[in-house]
């Protein structure tokens, strides 16, 4: 069977990402804001970092996460929504043949039958380095070395 399928793609280089105690920070370099992602947003970051397909970050919630799958794919669908809004990911369309997830998570659901409460995930946005972030610390430094805005 032949559907449309989708591809996330951090939008590098103008954005960067690192993890930090369950906490995801994402700068965009091009308009200096940052943002923080946690708990289910940090893994559906994490989820479309991979390159995984919307219907396998979406299983693996569900697996993870005690609510509804109605519940879990309408914060999933509106977190992909803003986070390309802000042009932190991108989304390439294909069309192939889409194999259902038949990696073995069968194993590791048995194991871990405790799921965390689901919390609607909130991409918090930060404006208040914006300056700061889009100066050049390599040629824009005053005498100790600190990046500086040009009079």
């Amino acid at each position: 069977m032949i559907e449309t399928s989708e591809k996330f793609k951090i939008n590098s280089p103008k954005v960067v990402h690192e993890t930090i105690d369950g906490e995801v920070v994402i700068v965009n370099l091009d308009r200096g804001d940052y943002y923080s992602l946690v708990k289910a947003g940090a893994d559906i970051w994490e989820g479309l970092a991979k390159g995984m397909a919307r219907v396998d970050i979406l299983e693996n919630m569900v697996q993870r996460y005690d609510a509804s799958r109605e519940n879990i794919e309408t914060a999933l669908n509106d977190l992909i929504e803003k986070l390309e809004l802000e042009e932190l990911i991108t989304i390439e369309k294909t069309d192939e043949v889409i194999p259902l997830n038949t990696t073995n998570n069968e194993s590791e659901t048995k194991v871990n039958t405790e799921k965390l409460s689901f919390e609607i995930p909130t991409l918090q946005k930060y404006t208040d380095m914006e300056e700061l972030l889009a100066l050049d610390p390599i040629h824009e430094v005053d005498e100790m070395g600190w990046p500086n805005a040009k009079q």
